[in-house]
């Protein structure tokens, strides 16, 4: 048994590297060829009517696949975990196929989803066809799955560790003891396939190992600062269209898929037009603004930053296929560096804004998606640097105490509106 978990956790890893090297390079081929290229460059040339076509199109075509095989759509790993390890899901050669694609449309049209989600999904998925292939026991389910995870989420950020944390807070921490090993073995070869072809988010302007206690009263204010954008956020998600989608579609339950897709194709069109930097995942916000050592206007930050709140929402209820990890950095990166400009340029402190960028990248994903360690292991993996990692582990818990006074965030972050209406109209 032994021999074969080694064996089983080789292959996961080793596949999961490949089919998510795979699945990046097909949503950059998808993104340059419905953009005709750089879409951060040609957008501005392209037909307005293209840019409302564009994401309604793509995303009718994602709700039609989801209309074929509900697997498709985006899951929690631990929700996957426990519907297959109860018989109620069952993961397909051909499930895999049509969520690379349903994903790939999703971004690579502009709907602020990110690849994490798919990217664990599909880890799960080849986890799972290699308990099968092996014939391991059923009790073995969940903790091949977390391989399948772990390796995912490492392939896709470049970042081992990330991996491992991600996979060990949602669904390893019971197995941790017993099977943290066959994480580690996944998740690092996954890693060593992926490092040669994606590019990982770093945060190249960080202090460095030595710890610098003047950041320690800015860090303090910074945690009401983005503490208020959570807010907003939560509110935008789980009252505004919460309601919107429970309520209203009270009569119209039957279309609720195509209206919510002609909301979503509207909204990200329109977004895409006025800033493009505020649709797709959000990773390149990061490389191209955050790490670009030139002054970015706090007018343009917080105008992406409430921008980039609504097309997640938005892009979440349209059923785009993604994950929210990426967006929600992006949104944290951003804010976090809109702070360090308004406290250096409006109040004299002498601090560097890619501090928290990097801060706020890890805070924000952390709070919202219950995943402490993994935002203080990610805020270190990217950085490097101490600075930023005790600032994340204090804030990470201080902010998640005040979101959760008034909002109760969850991890299942996707709304089961056939449930609710199940249960409502019996």
């Amino acid at each position: 048994m032994l021999v074969k978990l080694i064996i089983a956790s080789l292959l996961t890893g080793i596949i999961s590297g490949l089919f998510i090297t795979f699945y990046e390079l097909v949503i950059t081929f998808f993104t340059y060829f419905f953009f005709m290229g750089n879409p951060f460059e040609t957008i501005p040339t392209l037909p307005i009517w293209y840019l409302y076509l564009l994401p309604t199109v793509a995303i009718f075509l994602v709700n039609y696949l989801i209309s074929k095989d509900k697997n498709i759509r985006e899951y929690g790993v631990d929700e996957i975990a426990e519907s297959i390890y109860k018989n109620e899901m069952t993961l397909k050669f051909k499930t895999l196929f049509l969520k690379i694609i349903a994903s790939s449309l999703s971004i690579s049209t502009g709907f602020a989803v990110g690849t994490e989600g798919p990217s664990a999904g599909l880890g799960a998925m080849i986890a799972y066809q290699i308990h099968k292939l092996f014939k391991l026991p059923v009790m073995l389910i969940k903790m091949m799955i977390s391989v399948g995870a772990s390796s995912g989420i490492a392939a896709i950020f470049v970042s081992p560790l990330t991996g491992i944390s991600f996979a060990i807070e949602n669904i390893a921490y019971q197995l941790i003891k017993q099977y943290v090993g066959y994480l580690i073995l996944a998740s690092v070869l996954a890693f060593s396939i992926a490092v040669n072809f994606l590019n990982s988010i770093v945060f190249t302007h960080s202090l460095g190992r030595e710890v610098h206690y003047e950041y320690l009263v800015p860090v303090l204010i910074f945690i009401p600062f983005i503490t208020a954008f959570i807010y907003l956020y939560l509110f935008m998600k789980n009252k505004l269209l919460y309601f919107i989608d429970l309520e209203v579609f009270k009569i119209f339950c039957p279309y609720r898929n195509y209206i919510f897709s002609l909301i979503g194709g509207g909204v990200i069109g329109t977004i895409l037009l006025f800033e493009p930097h505020a649709a797709f995942s959000g990773k390149d916000v990061v490389i191209y603004l955050i790490n670009e050592e030139h002054h970015i206007s706090l007018n343009l930050i917080f105008s992406i930053v409430i921008l980039r709140i609504v097309a997640t929402t938005v892009s979440i209820y349209s059923n785009a296929v993604g994950g929210i990890f990426l967006p929600l950095m992006s949104i944290g990166a951003l804010i976090g560096y809109g702070f360090g400009e308004l406290l250096s340029q409006y109040y004299h402190f002498d601090i560097e804004p890619f501090y928290f960028a990097a801060v706020g990248a890890s805070v924000f994903m952390g709070v919202i998606m219950k995943l402490p360690l993994t935002a203080v292991v990610l805020a270190l993996e990217t950085t490097f640097d101490y600075n930023v990692m005790v600032a994340t582990g204090i804030s990470v818990v201080l902010v998640g105490y005040l979101s959760n006074i008034y909002f109760d965030i969850k991890r299942k972050y996707i709304i089961k509106t056939e449930k609710f209406f199940k249960i409502t109209f019996k």
